[in-house]
This record gives C-alpha cells, sequence and structure tokens, in this order.
C-alpha cells in the first residue's frame, strides 16, 4: 500500500508540474507552486525529483507518453475495418484530430518549442522514452495491412503514415491560430474528410 502511495503522489507531482509550466513557463514557475498544486509539501518534490530541471524533463516525457497513447487508441480502430473504409478513416482522423487540438497538448507543443534552447537533449528524450514516432509506426503499419488485403495501394506505408498525418494536422494551425481558437465539431468533421478525400485519392 506504502508502494502504492508512492506511486499515485509521484503522478499527482507529474500532473501539477506540467499543469504549472504549461501556465507559468520554466522560468517562472517554481517548486512550491508546483507542490501546492499536487497537494504535498516541497520537499516531497525534490524527494522524488531532485530538482526543477529534473522534474519538468520527467513532466514533459509523462504528458508525451499520455499522449501517445490517446493517438495510438485512435489508429488502432483501424484493425477493424470494415466496408465502408471512408467512413473509418475519418473516425479515426477525427480522433487524431481531437488528441491534436486538445489544450493540454497545444501546450505540450508550446513548452517543447519554447524550452529547447534550454533543454536541447529534450526532444530525443522524449522521442526514445515516449516514442513520439509510435503513432507514424503504428499507423504504417495498419495501412500495410489494409495495402495487403487489397483495400489501398500503397508501396510506402510509412511515407503514406506520414502523408495521412500531414494532412489532418496541417490545416489546423492556421485554422486554431496556433491553438488559441477552438474549432467547432463541424469543422473537425470537415478537415477529417478533406484529408481523407485526398488520401483516397493518392492510394484508394
Amino acid at each position: 500500500m506504502a508502494t502504492r502511495g508512492r506511486i499515485d503522489k509521484r503522478q499527482a507531482i507529474l500532473d501539477a508540474a506540467f499543469t504549472v509550466f504549461a501556465r507559468q513557463g520554466y522560468a517562472q514557475a517554481c517548486v512550491a507552486e508546483v507542490a501546492a498544486e499536487a497537494g504535498v509539501a516541497k520537499p516531497t518534490v525534490y524527494n522524488h525529483f531532485t530538482e526543477k530541471a529534473n522534474l519538468f524533463r520527467e513532466a514533459m516525457t509523462a504528458e508525451a507518453a499520455k499522449a501517445i497513447a490517446e493517438n495510438l487508441a485512435a489508429v488502432d480502430r483501424l484493425r477493424d475495418a470494415g466496408e465502408d473504409l471512408r467512413a473509418l478513416l475519418e473516425q479515426v482522423g477525427r480522433r487524431l484530430i481531437d488528441c491534436y487540438t486538445d489544450d493540454r497538448s497545444w501546450a505540450f507543443r508550446r513548452l517543447l518549442q519554447a524550452e529547447l534552447a534550454r533543454f536541447p537533449e529534450l526532444l530525443d528524450t522524449v522521442q526514445t522514452r515516449a516514442g513520439t514516432n509510435v503513432v507514424t509506426d503504428a499507423l504504417a503499419d495498419r495501412l500495410a495491412r489494409l495495402a495487403l488485403d487489397g483495400r489501398l495501394k500503397i508501396t510506402d506505408p510509412a511515407q503514406a503514415a506520414e502523408q495521412f498525418g500531414a494532412l489532418l494536422t496541417a490545416p489546423l494551425e492556421s485554422r486554431t491560430r496556433l491553438g488559441t481558437r477552438a474549432l467547432p465539431a463541424a469543422e473537425r468533421d470537415a478537415v477529417a474528410a478533406a484529408a481523407v478525400d485526398t488520401f483516397l485519392r493518392a492510394y484508394g
């Protein structure tokens, strides 16, 4: 039970840390704020993470891992492809758009870009430990299987996966004004439908 409590407390600190860093930025955030947000004593944060820089790295890695899990759940829907492939691709695309435009997802990308100069190893750390390329790899695998089943005409699944992702995410930067504008459901549906239409014109 004590071990479980320690794990829960560590996760609470990581969640709180990301919230505080996203709100304040790395330089302005302080460990005392993180402790207050997590509902723990300040020494507890240091006991788990030693220093503020390590806390930031761990919080970013944990947040990336959660985002990856959500994206993989969306991609995994392609495992059960029915007769209407277009509709299924639109559903998957819509869920990926929801993941990409989530408030915490925007906050993560802003923090990553803002702090790369201070933490040049952060991008590699996130990619290695949280597997930011795993989603594209999983999508490529699903598309390859659809091609083997004769549902798509694809010779390079990895490239097709990258292109599908780009078709979904590229319009969102401008439409959301870099995350400062919420997209109505109908507009998200339209982006997903347009992406799938273009994708199927190339690979259908």
